[in-house]
This record gives structure tokens, sequence and C-alpha cells, in this order.
């Protein structure tokens, strides 16, 4: 049995573990519950973003503003607004006309604990609501830096990042895709916001551009080998352990890094991943040692 997160990567653990609960306090500021009548809406808003999760995109924020001094409590709106458009995402992936999942995090999807059409809702309120609070000066007092923050987040979730992304993986079920394409797909569905994580950092420090563009290149080699495990684990890993359904895209014929290569060789390509992104991070010269850690636990990770 591999280790677990906490006896590899204890301080890795801690870390992940302050980062979820500073910012779970945050999207339940941002999610108040209201004796209105919409407030089943916002029940299931809550349920598809407060039901746990590894909020490792907003990890990806805090540490890598935190390498420009950024104020924490403007650094965790903008990784709340993040994990909106995550969470959006995840609720219309789990829908019947995508995914038809009934498990997300250990716990009904929300069309499950609720119905389709208030899922469809919910996930179109979270990802308005992302933009409404990078759009607020308490985000940051410089309208330029929200400015930059809502286009590249725009970019990142649209047709040319996870959405597109998305539409590639549903044409992956009925098309055969080479490795270069299986390769984009992820890269748009996954590494594009795992991109705007790190780059978010740089944006709100107003840091310069070979800087952003380290973060950016270690994101994307990252954001790959994240699916290239989630391949691996979606073939061999157990349900409990996960907490949500596995042999998806098995069943659905879907191409995926493991169809395409192999477990065996889909395994060696994660790990070559994982260290080209450790080696965009020397020119923080030792500054950046979490984000180091979340790539070498990225190989070992069994949820």
């Amino acid at each position: 049995m591999a280790p677990s997160l906490r006896d590899a990567h204890p301080e890795l653990q801690s870390e992940m573990n302050a980062v979820s609960e500073a910012v779970n306090k945050t999207i339940a500021r941002l999610l108040p519950e209201t004796d209105l009548p919409e407030n089943h809406l916002y029940d299931a808003m809550r349920h598809g973003t407060l039901s746990g999760g590894k909020r490792l995109r907003p990890f990806l924020v805090m540490h890598s503003a935190a390498l420009f001094n950024v104020d924490p409590a403007r650094a965790r709106r903008v990784a709340a607004a993040l994990e909106f458009i995550h969470c959006y995402s995840l609720i219309h992936d789990d829908l019947p006309s995508m995914d038809n999942a009934a498990l997300r995090r250990g716990k009904p999807t929300v069309h499950i604990q609720y119905d389709e059409a208030t899922a469809i809702l919910a996930g179109d309120a979270l990802l308005t609501l992302a933009f409404e609070i990078l759009s607020e000066n308490e985000t940051h007092e410089d309208p330029r830096v929200r400015c930059e923050l809502i286009q590249t987040l725009a970019r990142s979730s649209g047709g040319h990042g996870m959405v597109g992304g998305q539409m590639l993986d549903l044409l992956a079920e009925k098309q055969e895709f080479d490795l270069g394409t299986i390769s984009r797909l992820q890269r748009m569905k996954t590494g594009k916001l795992m991109a705007f994580a790190c780059e978010a950092g740089a944006i709100i420090g107003k840091a310069g551009e070979p800087q952003k563009r380290a973060l950016c290149n270690y994101a994307h080699d990252l954001g790959l080998a994240f699916q290239v495990t989630d391949d691996i684990l979606d073939v061999e890993a157990d349900p409990q352990d996960t907490g949500k359904d596995t042999g998806k895209d098995v069943e659905a014929g879907k191409a995926t890094f493991v169809s395409a290569m192999g477990k065996e060789q889909a395994k060696e390509r994660a790990d070559m991943l994982v260290h080209q992104a450790i080696g965009h991070l020397k020119i923080f010269e030792g500054r950046a040692e979490m984000l180091k850690e979340l790539a070498l636990y990225v190989l070992e990770r069994r949820a």
C-alpha cells in the first residue's frame, strides 16, 4: 500500500489542511444562508463546494501568491473564485447528460442530492459569482489587476480552456484520439485552470514576466501529471479511496493516457512531467518548497 500523504509529506499535509480550512471559511462567507425562497439554490451551491475536496487549486493560488508577499485575504478571495469555477464544472460534469455520476467526494452528487435542474442552476450561479468576486475592490484595489484576473480566468475556463477540453472529452467517447490530442484535451480541461491558479498569485503580486511564465509552465506540467495519475486511478483505484465512481472511462470507451499508452508507460510519463514541473521552480531559489512537495505528492496519491 502506498504511504499516506500524512506519512510521506507531513508538512505538505499540514499546509494543505490549513489552506483548505481558510478557503472553506471564505467560501462559507460568500455563500451565506438566507430565509429567502432561493436559499434552496444556495443549499445546492454549498453542497457542491463544501462537501470535501483536496482544494488543490486554492493551494496553488495561496502558495504562488506567497512568493510575492500578497495579502492572504486577497489571495483567499481569488482562491475561492477559482474553486467556484472548478466546482461548477464538477457539478455539470456529473450530470446525466455528461458523466452521469452518482458520487463525488464520497457524497451524492448535486443532481442526486437535489435534482437535475437545481444542479444546472447551482453551477451557473457559481460560475457567475466567481467573476463577481474578482471584480470587487476587496479582491484588489488596482482595477487593472482585477481586469487581468477576470480576463485570464475567462480564457482559462471557456471554450479555449476547461469547457473546450470538456467538449473534447465527450468526443473522446466516440472518436479515436492520438496521444497528442489526448494531451491537448487534458491541458485544456485540467491544465488551464491549474495554470490560472499559479498565474493568479503572480498577477495579484504584480510579478515580472519570467516568474509568471515559470509558474505557468510548472502548472501545465503538474496539471498534465495530475490527469495522467487520475487516468491510472480510474483503472486501478477503489471508489472508497477516491470518493467517486471509478472505471467510468473504460465503461464509456473514452480515450485516456492509459488506453493510449498502457498503465506502465503512463506512470513513466507522470514521473517525467512531475520532475519537469519541479525544474520550472528553480527561478525561485528554494522559496517554492511547498509547490515542489505538491508535485511529488501527485505521483503517490491514491485519491
